[in-house]
């Protein structure tokens, strides 16, 4: 990846508030993209376990999807959601959770996205996420 790579990633990160949110960041290394979340209280649904909320880790996937669509398919405008599936395989733990995004099938304005989380190690992921994503155009 370029540093136009690593300037579109940063610039799609800043630009939604609920990454801020979440406190969730991207690493770029090669051509691959990771996002990391790192553990914090608010991030908590069950206090008992603790696990992270549902909900957070299924933003987290989709907000990874989206990040990776900005670096391979940068534009000015933030690509859409169309639909997204979200199996919970583990409990979140009160651990940093990491989570890399597979861009299936890219076409000219769909693309079908796969993403895996996990936490201590990437072969026991704790979700996954399958979406299709329209691409915003130029402009």
């Amino acid at each position: 990846m370029s540093e136009d790579s690593a300037r579109q990633l940063e610039a799609f990160l800043q630009r939604v508030p609920y990454i801020r949110f979440l406190g969730m960041r991207a690493e770029l290394a090669g051509d691959e993209m990771t996002a990391v979340l790192p553990f914090a209280p608010h991030l908590v649904g069950n206090p008992i376990l603790p696990a992270l909320h549902g909900g957070v880790l299924g933003a987290f996937l989709e907000m990874t999807a989206l990040a990776q669509l900005s670096v391979t398919q940068p534009t000015a405008r933030i690509h859409k959601t169309i639909d997204v599936t979200i199996e919970y395989l583990r409990p979140g733990r009160a651990l940093t959770t990491y989570a890399r995004a597979d861009l299936r099938k890219v076409g000219r304005r769909i693309a079908n996205v796969h993403v895996e989380a996990w936490q201590e190690a990437r072969d026991h992921p704790v979700a996954a996420l399958r979406g299709h994503f329209l691409l915003s155009a130029e402009g």
